[in-house]
C-alpha cells in the first residue's frame, strides 16, 4: 500500500475540523454529536476517530489553529492587523466563527483545558498591545475587551458597521499610546 503523504493527511484533518467547526456553529458543542461531524465532514466515523478521540480534542484543536493565524498576523504590524482582525469579524462567511468563538469562550468556563488554550491565545497579543502601549497591561485589556465586544455583538446578529467600527477604534489608538508615553 502505497504512503499517504503528509499534506493529504492534513487535507483531510483540515476537512473534519472544517465539518466539526460548523456544527458546533451551528447546533452548539453540547448538542452536536460525534455522528453528526461525521455526517457533515462525509468520511467513515473510523477516520474521524483516527485524528480525534472525540469532541473536547477538536475544539482544543479548532482554538489551536485560530490562534495560530491571529498571532502570524498580529506578529507582522500589530495595529494594521488589529484593526484588519475586527473589520474580518464582519466578514459574512465569518460569522459561524463569531458564533463558534463565543460558544468556545463559554466552554472555557466549564473546562479547564479549553480555559488554558484560551488564555494562552489571549495572553500573547495581550503583552505584545502591552509592549506598544508602553507597558500598560490594562490598556491592552481594553483592546482585547474591544474585539471580544465585536465578536459577541456579531454573533447575536447587532447590526454592527464593522468597517466604522475599526475606524473609530483607529482613532483612539493613538491617544492610548501618547496617554500611556
Amino acid at each position: 500500500m502505497p504512503k499517504v503523504s503528509e499534506a493529504y493527511l492534513e487535507a483531510r484533518r483540515r476537512q473534519i475540523l472544517e465539518a466539526a467547526a460548523r456544527c458546533f456553529a451551528r447546533d452548539g458543542f453540547h448538542r452536536t454529536s460525534m455522528q453528526d461531524v461525521v455526517r457533515e465532514s462525509g468520511v467513515s466515523a473510523g477516520l474521524v476517530y483516527r485524528y480525534f478521540t472525540g469532541k473536547d480534542e477538536m475544539i482544543a484543536a479548532i482554538v489551536a489553529d485560530w490562534h495560530e493565524q491571529r498571532r502570524t498576523r498580529l506578529a507582522e504590524d500589530p495595529a494594521a492587523a488589529f484593526l484588519g482582525l475586527l473589520r474580518s469579524v464582519g466578514d459574512p462567511t465569518a460569522r459561524d466563527d463569531a458564533r463558534l468563538g463565543v460558544q468556545v469562550w463559554a466552554e472555557a468556563l466549564r473546562s479547564p483545558e479549553i480555559l488554558a488554550l484560551v488564555k494562552a491565545g489571549i495572553d500573547g497579543p495581550r503583552a505584545a498591545a502591552a509592549t506598544v502601549l508602553n507597558g500598560d497591561d490594562t490598556a491592552a485589556r481594553v483592546l482585547v475587551a474591544i474585539y471580544q465586544g465585536l465578536v459577541l455583538q456579531t454573533a447575536w446578529d447587532e447590526p454592527v458597521d464593522h468597517d466604522a467600527f475599526a475606524r473609530t477604534v483607529e482613532t483612539l489608538l493613538p491617544h492610548l499610546i501618547r496617554i500611556r508615553s
